[in-house]
């Protein structure tokens, strides 16, 4: 088994855990960024109160809508980016070798070169599995329209109004996209998508060089010896993430405006026709504060997503490497018997 199909399937498995255990964050978060309602908006919840709402009003599910899709789509969008994200970069720790022996550089691979593997592994991750997360948000930010009905409603009517039936499935959703905008709505946000690559290249990039310069120190003090523990990579893994977030926080609000179903009735300001008009409508009618709704949310459940996802993956790099290489241990000593 190579290098980079172990990390792809750990990659993987790692993801799909941090999903299921932060995927109530990522609901309330994106509902939070996708929030255009004036008289919601001076009414602002916290995040753990705006949970409680969406228990009491609609029910434990609400929370979990659209987890099928979206962990099929963390499975597949992990899977992928650290396959490539592998390839990449023993292709750039090959041109370093070479480099080395021509008498340019360490042989390590640098920040630069990691920046760049990164975003390339992330712009084929983006292409491939774009259309799985449209559909994601869609589902995440259902019934908003009943959100936003007349205050003339009566309150209890309003607590029944958001459960209603058919249920809103992920073959709804994907139907009711491409009747909207086509095939190529599928690809919707793809634009801020991809200019989020930076997101994971500066989150790698801040991962690699913390590791690095901390197997660094291990090994000077141990003689030789650089294993890190899990909570330590937990550690950096949050560390990492808190800062690429805190960077590209405004590209994701806009990606999810793209993503969640327009509304092309009433009021303009609803309705984005591409990356740039809806950046220039928050601007004008939201103001700068608008690219940042929901960001403390995001940073706990990005923070703790990635803190996990780092953990398990090396966890289970490490144990497939060493049944790997206890099997061929095993076999070596069968037919030497």
């Amino acid at each position: 088994m190579s290098d980079a199909l172990i990390n792809g399937l750990a990659g993987a498995g790692g993801g799909i855990i941090a999903q299921l255990i932060t995927y109530p964050l990522q609901s309330v978060n994106t509902r939070q960024q996708t929030e255009r309602d004036v008289k919601r908006q001076k009414r602002k919840h916290g995040t753990i109160e705006q949970m409680c709402q969406v228990i009491k009003n609609e029910g434990w599910g609400r929370l979990y809508s659209g987890l099928a899709p979206s962990v099929a789509g963390t499975a597949c969008s992990q899977g992928v980016y650290y396959y490539f994200y592998q390839i990449f970069r023993d292709r750039a720790e090959a041109i370093a070798r070479d480099h080395k022996r021509n008498g340019i550089g360490d042989g390590s691979v640098g920040m630069l070169s990691s920046l760049v593997v990164a975003a390339l592994a992330g712009c084929t991750n983006v292409l491939l599995t774009n259309p799985i997360w449209v559909v994601v948000t869609r589902m995440q930010t259902h019934m908003k329209k009943s959100q936003l009905s007349p205050s003339s409603i009566a309150p209890a009517e309003k607590v029944l109004d958001p459960i209603e039936p058919p249920p809103y499935g992920t073959g709804h959703a994907m139907q009711e996209l491409y009747d909207e905008a086509g095939i190529w709505g599928f690809w919707k946000g793809v634009f801020p998508t991809l200019i989020m690559v930076s997101n994971p290249s500066i989150q790698f990039m801040l991962y690699e060089t913390m590791l690095k310069k901390l197997k660094t120190k291990r090994a000077l003090v141990k003689q030789g010896g650089t294993g890190v523990t899990a909570l330590e990579i937990f550690l950096l893994g949050a560390l990492a993430k808190l800062g690429a977030t805190v960077v590209t926080y405004p590209l994701l609000v806009v990606k999810s405006r793209l993503q969640a179903k327009q509304i092309t009735t009433g009021d303009k300001r609803h309705h984005y026709e591409g990356t740039l008009d809806a950046i220039l409508k928050m601007i004008r009618y939201e103001g700068f504060h608008g690219f940042y709704k929901g960001m403390g949310t995001k940073i706990v459940q990005s923070v703790l997503a990635a803190a996990v996802l780092f953990m398990i993956k090396e966890e289970l790099v490490r144990g497939a490497r060493f049944l790997l290489t206890k099997g061929g241990t095993s076999t070596r000593k069968t037919r030497s018997a």
